[in-house]
């Protein structure tokens, strides 16, 4: 069965358009979820909004939304006051620009959505836009309301379809200033940089997603199977930090380097060594 659409509207392109359709790519259904459990009865219990100052119930017809300017302070804000402040969705994703695929930081990046056609009449105007972008080798900036919020969002050819990624905005992402202004100027350079770009080489490979696993969830996951049956529970056992080492020894080691001598440069080890002869007497 096809999934279910978040989105459905029109991919535009000067004069050029589409019908399209927007699908979840990446979802946490699949998540190990827990209830909250009266602990004598073994019922569920549900959360309820109360008066912070009264302690009562506060039902959902008496619930408003407000907008703290000071301390205890609020603007209320009605539902309809709300909803007119919200941009209508016109349902038309309008690309402003094209820029190369790399020339974006991905921490702008928020969640991806496949894009694909959602009308057999704009397949044709669909390939042709995927297999332009492809061929340029660039990625779509473009604008709409999604699920009532004004949204940038990113398009890139994949595979038989595209992929838009909603961006974050500008204030949205923290300066990298601020986190990084602690670490200090380190020079790294000879042996070690040498030894640090061997292990990377030795280490390269390729992006496989199913080489990576959530291990939590599986551990839940084998908590809750190990109840149903059971069985006794093991702790895992955590791991004890490993005592600090010398960063150059750490290096050889995992270079497979076993002479802890300083290594010879080449202009040394092509030099003959030096011998002494005794005078004649």
């Amino acid at each position: 069965m096809a999934p279910r659409a978040n989105w459905k509207g029109v991919l535009k392109i000067g004069e050029v358009g589409c019908p399209v359709a927007l699908y979840t790519a990446a979802s946490t259904s699949d998540r190990i979820v827990f209830h909250t459990l009266n602990r004598k009865t073994g019922h569920r219990v549900r959360r309820q909004l109360v008066d912070n100052e009264t302690g009562k119930p506060v039902g959902r017809d008496d619930q408003v939304k407000g907008y703290e300017t000071s301390a205890g302070e609020y603007v209320v804000l009605q539902p309809e006051e709300i909803a007119s402040a919200v941009p209508d969705s016109d349902k038309v994703l309008v690309v402003s620009a094209f820029i190369g695929c790399v020339d974006i930081d991905t921490v702008y990046f928020d969640r991806p959505y496949y894009l694909a056609p959602s009308d057999p009449t704009g397949q044709e105007a669909f390939a042709l836009i995927r297999e332009a972008m492809r061929a340029r080798k660039v990625a779509a900036l473009a604008r709409t309301v999604l699920f009532r919020r004004v949204r940038s969002v990113l398009i890139r050819a994949h595979g038989a379809g595209l992929i838009a990624t909603t961006l974050n905005f500008d204030h949205q992402v923290r300066s990298a200033t601020e986190a990084f202004d602690d670490i200090p100027d380190v020079k790294i350079k000879g042996e070690m940089l040498d030894l640090a770009k061997h292990i990377i080489g030795t280490k390269m490979g390729e992006f496989d997603p199913n080489d990576f696993d959530d291990r939590y969830d599986a551990a839940l996951a084998d908590l809750v199977r190990a109840k149903l049956e059971g069985r006794k529970i093991t702790p895992v056992k955590v791991q004890k930090r490993g005592k600090v080492v010398d960063l150059m020894e750490a290096l050889r080691e995992s270079a497979g380097v076993t002479d802890k001598k300083p290594r010879k440069s080449r202009s040394e080890s092509k030099a003959k060594p030096a011998t002494s002869r005794k005078k004649a007497g």
